[in-house]
């Protein structure tokens, strides 16, 4: 009881690091990835080719040996000390974090809004161009609606497995909940106990996380439970009459 008193309150505060890696880095990947999805749909060779290859390369790769390289690799470059933006972003463990975080998660992003996006029928493309729909407000009003509704199941996985992934961030000074874990273990030598508690706090967030997903499915997909319905009902009057 003494040791979930003294670690509960420590790896708390790494939650809302966890929290914040977390959300900086999916926001930053999904609109990333967005843009990937683009460029491999796009007619254009170089656009498609460059998307095709940075996706294999960020997925082919084990998201700790992509955190070293930018982490420790990248340091060492003299372009990037001698720019002061780029060293800013790469001196510190957070940053660097995020950074590698960002760019993992956008590779897979981008394949599951690909995949979203070659789902859209094409008759309902051809119809809002029919309509006289600009590129864009096609793509705002038909086109990505329709492709969340499809990938949101799959990058609901993705969001925990970014989730899971910052715990790597621990391998580069970042106080997270894994890092704080690593600190009490060396301090009170509980092992299981310490990362048994850090565990649930993963697994809480990742529930959470679950159902958020569910819920915004549930929603985007309302107008087919409706539909169903309305279906039903007439088929039980039909059903009723000749009864």
């Amino acid at each position: 009881m003494d040791l979930i008193q003294l670690a509960v309150p420590v790896l708390l505060k790494g939650l809302w690091v966890t929290a914040a890696l977390t959300f900086v880095s999916v926001l930053i990947g999904f609109n990333l990835g967005l843009g990937l999805a683009l460029m491999r749909l796009s007619s254009n060779r170089f656009l498609s080719g460059f998307a095709k290859y940075y996706s294999n390369v960020f997925r082919g790769t084990p998201l700790l040996v992509q955190i070293f390289l930018f982490y420790y690799g990248l340091g060492q470059l003299s372009l990037i000390r001698d720019n002061a933006a780029l060293w800013w972003v790469i001196s510190d463990g957070a940053r660097c974090a995020i950074l590698a975080l960002a760019l993992n998660t956008a590779a897979y992003t981008s394949e599951i809004l690909r995949g979203g996006l070659m789902s859209v029928p094409v008759g309902l493309v051809e119809a809002a161009q029919a309509c006289g729909m600009s590129r864009m407000l096609r793509f705002r009003r038909i086109e990505f609606p329709l492709a969340i509704r499809q990938a949101l199941p799959a990058y609901g996985n993705e969001l925990i497995l970014v989730v899971k992934g910052t715990s790597l961030a621990s391998t580069i000074t970042v106080l997270e909940i894994t890092g704080y874990a690593k600190r009490l273990m060396s301090q009170t030598f509980a092992i299981f106990e310490i990362f048994a508690i850090a565990g649930v706090l993963y697994l809480v967030v990742n529930l959470m996380l679950i159902a958020i997903v569910r819920s915004t499915e549930r929603f985007l997909m309302r107008h087919e439970s409706q539909s169903r319905q309305g279906s039903s009902a007439p088929r039980s009057k039909e059903s009723a009459a000749v009864s």
